[in-house]
């Protein structure tokens, strides 16, 4: 895959030089290899969406991805409906691939203040080779 270093630099620095979240990091990996400019608020909207707020439940790389798609199926004249199909798609697939949509199971050791910061790197790094593969 053409993108694959790409993905895996990218998201390294949002999280260990810029401290991101997964739901950023991913948004914003994904809008660079697609050329998409994000508004800062959507940049402001996600800061809370990780496990709905570190509580463990949807997960933010599902989350950015599903925004993502709503953003290009705008972008490329989708009506509502259709972007809808596709992030149901994108959603079974992602739990077939991953086992869940939740951050609580996906995430290694949960949220605990002793965890070491950004657990989440490789599996964010799979998670956008994923949406990338699905779109």
């Amino acid at each position: 895959m053409q993108y694959q270093k790409l993905i895996e630099e990218k998201v390294h620095k949002y999280y260990w030089d810029d401290d991101l979240n997964c739901t950023t990091a991913s948004l914003l990996t994904l809008s660079e290899v697609f050329r998409t400019k994000l508004s800062s608020q959507i940049l402001d909207a996600v800061t809370g969406i990780p496990g709905a707020g570190r509580y463990g439940a949807q997960c933010g790389l599902v989350a950015s991805a599903l925004m993502f798609i709503g953003i290009k199926g705008k972008e490329k004249g989708l009506q509502q409906e259709e972007i809808v199909t596709i992030c149901n798609n994108f959603a079974r697939e992602f739990e077939k691939e991953f086992g869940s949509l939740n951050c609580r199971d996906l995430r290694p050791q949960g949220f605990k203040p002793e965890n070491p910061p950004h657990l989440c790197e490789e599996i964010t790094q799979k998670a956008v080779k994923f949406t990338l593969n699905f779109l």
